[in-house]
């Protein structure tokens, strides 16, 4: 008789629902001793999981498209998605990574063909503030890295973060001491300079100055190797984008730009040497070099000839090579 009355799916809406009333109870936290404190966690942590299954299915079955853009709205109506976001740090282990995974996946999420999660987050940004901190607390930094590198997706959260003190924080955050928190901020940086063309090759003509400044001294000549590292490959992406050119024209006619990557080029890294040279060859192959810049290039002409000629990559690659040639030639050539 027990197999008779199997209870009734709940709808997306029903599952949304009973998770704001209990995300609500917990984030007022006015029940700090209810005994039935313990039991409600249970429940949320378990709704929280039945509505990660509807965005991304299970062994069992895939996701529907209809349940997933039902869920998605009303995760957005009142505030769900925010309860969830302040929330977090009250879950457990498998609880946060489940609601980062949700808060993930509604950023792709359509609605009639629109990402609403845009729209929800340009109206609430102090969110944005709340991710950005989160890199902070140790205990919820590598959940809120991910969902905030989702939100970035949208162009103009993207610009918010960059037009805001916020990102003045990435130079800190990519050296904390705790590795695996700096390598998460810089993946969320390297999003921020990369992803959205238009928006970062204005953003770098307005602020070059500042910007270039704290690249420099802070990241470029890091004590930290993997800060070094990733810098450098990441200058390297960012001046090589079409979308830079200028950017790119002006950085390489600086003195000073030239003798940090001269000095990166001299590393004992051959990782960071190889990520220098791609940056270094756009000096030499500039063609309207400032005579301060040829003047570095000649003075130092036989050590860099030395040092170039001493550069190979672990394995052959005809691309490399060929860039290699053209720079000695460039640099043979100077009087």
């Amino acid at each position: 008789m027990k197999g008779l009355f199997k209870s009734k799916p709940r709808s997306p809406a029903d599952v949304v629902r009973l998770t704001r009333d209990l995300l609500v109870y917990f984030d007022l936290d006015l029940n700090s001793r209810d005994a039935k404190r313990e039991e409600k966690m249970v429940d949320l942590c378990k709704n929280i999981r039945e509505l990660k299954f509807i965005l991304y299915g299970n062994n069992e079955a895939e996701p529907v498209a209809e349940a997933c853009s039902q869920l998605t709205q009303e995760l957005f109506r009142e505030n769900t998605l925010r309860l969830l976001i302040v929330c977090l740090p009250k879950l457990n282990l498998e609880a946060r990574k489940d609601a980062a995974q949700i808060v993930a996946n509604l950023q792709r999420q359509q609605v009639h063909s629109r990402l609403i999660a845009s729209d929800y987050l340009e109206a609430n940004k102090d969110l944005l503030d709340l991710l950005i901190s989160g890199y902070e607390d140790m205990d919820i930094a590598l959940h809120y890295g991910p969902m905030l590198r989702e939100c970035i997706r949208h162009q103009c959260i993207a610009r918010y973060v960059l037009e805001s003190d916020h990102l003045k924080k990435f130079f800190e955050y990519i050296q904390l001491p705790n590795f695996d928190i700096a390598s998460d901020a810089y993946a969320t940086f390297k999003e921020l300079m990369t992803r959205h063309k238009s928006t970062i090759a204005e953003y770098l003509s307005k602020n070059y100055e500042w910007f270039f400044a704290e690249f420099n001294s802070r990241l470029l000549s890091s004590p930290n190797y993997i800060t070094r590292r990733q810098a450098i490959k990441l200058l390297g992406d960012i001046l090589l984008d079409r979308s830079n050119s200028a950017v790119m024209v002006r950085y390489v006619s600086s003195k000073d730009n030239l003798m940090i990557l001269m000095n990166l080029l001299r590393e004992s890294s051959k990782n960071i040497q190889i990520e220098a040279f791609h940056v270094f060859k756009l000096f030499v192959a500039n063609q309207n070099k400032p005579p301060e810049i040829t003047s570095i290039l000649t003075t130092n002409k036989r050590k860099l000839l030395r040092l170039l000629q001493d550069l190979k990559l672990d394995k052959e690659d005809e691309q490399f090579e060929g860039d290699k040639a053209q720079v000695i030639q460039e640099i043979e050539a100077l009087d």
